[in-house]
């Protein structure tokens, strides 16, 4: 019996190539205007949800990509608010020694929850502090977790080197972003203006940090 074959690219190296071609060729006008430091991000945005609009919604603040590198290189943990923007992370990418960290499962968190009457996720965030100063922050599913962090930096003197922020959803994720470019601290992050975000977003992002500018 003959089975028919569908016509498509197989090897891997074909179909990364013609994915980044075709990214360049859809969104490359838009991806000039952003600072050179910015467009390897912006690529692997775009790359890992298909959407060639993105560079239009993104908001950054100081040497993003540049802040995030020299912290992880000097060995900074590298905060994650879910266990599946963890597990995105190219760990070959990170510099020998870099601890990603998910607190989200540590067993202190549903107590911690209820007793400040919030999220896991955004009681997760009470367990960076000890590590916080000078680590990389990204947030890739909940809006609590920023707001969290948002107001505990109001009060805590420690302050992360970089926030990579895309938290996701109709509830909350607009608005917590919002609150992150209102916010007065001197920290470096880039974000995406919107509903739009996600564990695969926030993790290419760090993905991003070592691409070779094209």
């Amino acid at each position: 019996m003959t089975i028919a074959m569908h016509a498509y690219l197989r090897e891997p190296e074909a179909i990364y190539a013609r994915s980044f071609a075709l990214i360049e060729a859809e969104a490359g006008a838009a991806l000039a205007a952003l600072p050179a430091e910015l467009r390897p991000v912006a690529r692997r945005l775009i790359h890992s949800c298909g959407m060639t609009d993105i560079p239009a919604d993104l908001a950054w603040s100081g040497p993003i990509a540049g802040a995030a590198r020299q912290a992880l290189a000097a060995g900074a943990t590298l905060f994650c608010d879910v266990e599946m923007v963890k597990a995105g992370i190219i760990d070959r990418r990170l510099p020998a020694g870099t601890t990603a960290c998910c607190t989200l499962t540590d067993p202190q968190v549903p107590d911690l929850a209820a007793e400040l009457g919030t999220t896991r996720s955004a009681a997760a965030v009470e367990l960076w502090r000890e590590r916080l100063d000078g680590a990389v922050v990204v947030i890739g599913n909940a809006p609590t977790a920023l707001f969290h962090l948002l107001d505990r930096l109001t009060s805590w003197y420690e302050r992360p080197a970089a926030i990579l922020a895309f938290p996701v959803g109709f509830v909350g994720a607009a608005e917590s972003k919002e609150a992150l470019i209102a916010a007065p601290f001197d920290v470096p992050y880039v974000t995406l203006r919107g509903r739009r975000g996600g564990s695969a977003m926030a993790a290419a992002a760090v993905n991003a940090l070592w691409d070779a500018e094209r």
